[in-house]
């Protein structure tokens, strides 16, 4: 008889944006007049850019022609897509990235979930908490996460690095070393950041430690002050310790396109096995690469044109995120987040739990957001709200949670 791999069975419950979608749609079945604004899960909501849209044509356009037609993508991605990401994403701040060091990929959930794969079992990780539950969940999947307790919802082989408004949401070095650190700046869920100098402490720390970085970098577009770095890389000696994964679906609304690439430095060794070897041997082996479309599309982003416009969607959402923040303020939440990111981390009122609120959130305002307690122990007694609905709806949400 056949047997499953029981590391999927230690998993707590359904996925956190699963459950959250599940309870909206009985809610909106059971209340089909009540109009629902979703500020829950974080997926765009402004079309595609023009300079994106010529390009996906212009491509469709050499698919039709047997002269232009192009089959499986070369296993790192096309080269002209490598090559711009080198050039715009790190060179152009001091980053020294070779175009074969970048593998493209449909997006950087994926690579999260998959980057792991090169890693031993028994490598023991750290996490920000709260955290993106990808890093965990597709650990424990993996059989490296320990057995969990439920009554603290931790799992035994997972070091957990409190990020708490007396750290302003930031991590701090963990006591306990860790092999393998995971990072999110500017993070999902708080919208938190981080200067370079306090970056540069964890790749000094990953270097003299022996650990390396998993760097998730998939909102750096949002970043608006001069101190945040836009890539771990700014930071020197992060080639020896750092992996970073990038994302196009929310600088470029391509969450239904699916593009996004992980930098492996060739830099990056333990007992001189090159990382950078086996994900390229993983790479080749699991995947075939993006869609040649998708990667032209991904190619007008650096455009001028494409910068251009993008500039302004991303403008568009920040606005949102501005006005969550005050109008949540003058409301008397505590809230954070909304500067570098486009998510907007609030303190649950009157020591409500999270799932509580969310509820009460859902029934008297018709809005939807997300739990804390879906990111981590840390999380409980917060809530996360999004900034990429429609700005008419996100003025409308921001009323009606005044008015509870």
């Amino acid at each position: 008889m056949f047997k499953v791999n029981k590391d999927y069975l230690k998993l707590p419950g359904s996925y956190l944006f699963s459950e959250t979608g599940r309870r909206i749609r009985e809610f909106e079945a059971a209340h089909p007049e009540k109009k629902v604004i979703r500020l829950s899960i974080g997926d765009v909501t402004q079309p595609l850019a023009p300079a994106i849209i010529e390009a996906l044509h212009d491509a469709v356009d050499e698919m039709g022609h047997e002269e232009t037609f192009r089959g499986y993508a070369p296993d790192l991605g096309y080269e002209f897509l490598r090559s711009t990401i080198a050039e715009h994403d790190y060179r152009a701040r001091g980053c020294e990235i070779a175009p074969d060091e970048i593998f493209v990929s449909d997006g950087a959930k994926c690579d999260s979930g998959n980057i792991q794969e090169i890693f031993d079992k028994d490598n023991k990780i750290a996490v920000c908490d709260p955290v993106y539950p990808v890093y965990v969940d597709s650990n424990v999947m993996a059989g490296r996460a320990g057995t969990y307790d439920r009554e603290k919802e931790t799992w035994s082989n997972v070091i957990y690095m409190p990020c708490t408004s007396a750290t302003n949401f930031a991590p701090e070095l963990p006591r306990e070393t860790p092999d393998m650190i995971y990072l999110c700046f500017p993070n999902n869920p708080t919208g938190a950041a981080v200067t370079k100098a306090q970056l540069a402490r964890w790749v000094d720390y990953a270097n003299q430690k022996g650990a390396v970085i998993i760097y998730d970098a998939a909102y750096e577009a949002y970043i608006s002050q001069e101190d945040v770095p836009h890539s771990i890389y700014e930071c020197e000696g992060a080639r020896t310790c750092a992996i970073e994964l990038r994302s196009f679906s929310k600088n470029a609304g391509f969450t239904g396109l699916r593009l996004g690439y992980t930098v492996v430095p060739k830099d990056l060794k333990v007992n001189d096995v090159s990382l950078h070897s086996l994900w390229a041997r993983r790479h080749g082996t699991k995947y075939n690469g993006a869609p040649y479309i998708v990667q032209r599309a991904g190619e007008a982003v650096y455009s001028a044109k494409g910068e251009a416009q993008l500039k302004q969607q991303i403008a568009y959402y920040m606005k949102n995120a501005a006005c969550i923040l005050q109008g949540l303020r003058d409301a008397g939440y505590r809230v954070s987040g909304g500067v570098n990111a486009p998510y907007i981390w609030l303190e649950t009122p009157k020591g409500m739990g999270s799932w509580q609120f969310f509820d009460e959130l859902l029934e008297n305002a018709g809005v939807a957001g997300t739990p804390g307690a879906g990111f981590g122990p840390n999380g409980e007694g917060y809530f996360r709200l999004t900034a990429f609905g429609s700005y008419e709806n996100t003025v409308e949400a921001v009323r009606r949670i005044k008015e509870m």
